[in-house]
């Protein structure tokens, strides 16, 4: 399975020794938030990532976005120390719809991993229909050899120095009022990349924190997919941008390209332009 996994099916794989779940709620309110709640509680079995501390290097001020990618060996020394090897089934979740689960998934895709989904509905979901929970920790089967080495990337990654709004249809994954440069809460200039497009991640869920089936998220992506441009996803820091592609690749668009620095990298440079309001 590579985009998504239903709370049933991973009830019934969740002694499977070929299968591996991960937690990775995480808050930017409060970086340990997620952790904290992880040692209180998850879906037994489940190891934790942390965004900032494994699927992340430090944050440079003025020269890099808020959650850079971590180097690419290291990435796959924290993923063979869970025991993750290429044959693996991995199931990712979190408790913001899929927001840092995504994260991951399209990490693993980065190492060419690709029986990797996110868990459709997250802990909530697992919650709802009944499923228990616990406190124990897993104890990891570490992996010696990097079996990565040899595998292709199964996505595609852009740096700010070819952003090019006229080569490329950009999707920016915030809500509409940080889009327009109504509000910024995080970074500290508002706006967008000029020439971006606004596809909230939140429109890739229903009520309940499940994606939308398929149909409904060919119509939300329509314009991309209709698109003669290569699309280009970005959000805040590189993370929900992620959520984006894998709504975008559930809908059957597989060529789908991160801008990992985002908006937070984009603004590091005060010579790059900004956009406010809904035009370009």
């Amino acid at each position: 399975m590579d985009t998504l996994v239903s709370v049933n099916e991973l009830a019934v794989n969740l002694d499977n020794p070929g299968w591996l779940v991960v937690d990775c709620r995480f808050s930017l309110a409060d970086a340990d938030t997620g952790k904290q709640a992880y040692t209180e509680a998850h879906i037994p079995g489940a190891f934790y990532t942390h965004l900032e501390e494994q699927m992340s290097s430090p944050q440079l001020p003025g020269k890099t976005g808020r959650h850079p990618l971590p180097e690419k060996t290291r990435w796959i020394e924290t993923v063979q120390s869970l025991g993750i090897t290429p044959a693996t089934q991995v199931v990712m979740y979190d408790d913001v719809g899929g927001a840092c689960a995504a994260r991951m998934w399209w990490m693993l895709r980065w190492i060419g991993h690709e029986q990797a989904a996110v868990l459709n509905g997250g802990l909530q979901a697992w919650q709802r229909a009944g499923h228990e929970v616990n406190s124990d920790h897993p104890l990891s089967r570490p992996v010696g050899e990097n079996d990565y080495a040899g595998l292709r990337s199964l996505v595609e990654l852009i740096d700010a120095s070819d952003i090019d709004s006229s080569k490329q249809l950009l999707l920016d994954a915030r809500d509409l009022p940080r889009y327009r440069g109504e509000m910024e809460p995080i970074d500290p200039v508002a706006g967008h990349i000029p020439g971006a497009l606004c596809s909230p991640f939140s429109g890739n869920l229903d009520e309940h924190g499940h994606f939308l089936d398929t149909e409904k998220l060919s119509e939300k992506f329509r314009q991309a997919a209709e698109s003669t441009l290569p699309v280009v996803c970005y959000c805040g820091s590189g993370v929900t941008a992620a959520h984006n592609i894998l709504a975008m690749t559930i809908a059957g668009m597989d060529k789908c390209i991160l801008y990992p620095g985002s908006w937070s990298d984009w603004i590091t440079d005060p010579n790059r332009p900004v956009a406010i309001g809904d035009g370009s």
